[in-house]
């Protein structure tokens, strides 16, 4: 893949977190980073059994297996250098929550920075960078 092919690949990768995340797939979600580190607002997570565990101790799920979230991701801005095999993608997140007694209200906005690398033909990421800038009411999202 190259040029246009590269770059969404890379997009698809950013909407395949969200999808996992908000479907519960937290073990897909450490698939994702098998040889990725995600930092957040704690000390940064590496491999997929310390991504999966990391969301499954500070994610609320609820009787249907979600934690009844939607990631919006936006404005996402991709780089590939095809000559290194790797890129770099920055987008913007708004995670939205609804629960029978909690009408639909966004709960956190921010931004992703991404690094990805190309291995064996197939990308993957290599750093999730996330910097929440507006939190909400996140008390049935995330565990105190």
């Amino acid at each position: 893949m190259n040029g246009i092919g590269d770059a969404q690949a890379v997009t698809n990768l950013v909407a395949r977190y969200a999808e996992l995340v908000d479907t519960g797939d937290f073990a897909g979600v450490g698939e994702l980073f098998a040889e990725g580190v995600f930092i957040g607002s704690g000390a940064p997570v590496r491999g997929r059994t310390a991504v999966e565990q990391m969301l499954r101790d500070s994610v609320i799920l609820y009787e249907d297996g979600t934690p009844r979230t939607h990631h919006a991701t936006s404005n996402v801005a991709v780089e590939v250098d095809d000559g290194a095999g790797t890129a770099t993608a920055r987008a913007y997140v708004t995670v939205f929550q609804c629960l029978p007694d909690l009408p639909l209200q966004p709960v956190a906005a921010g931004r992703y920075d991404d690094r990805f690398e190309r291995h064996d033909g197939t990308w993957r990421f290599t750093e999730r960078r996330v910097r929440i800038h507006l939190v909400g009411d996140v008390s049935r999202h995330l565990r105190a």
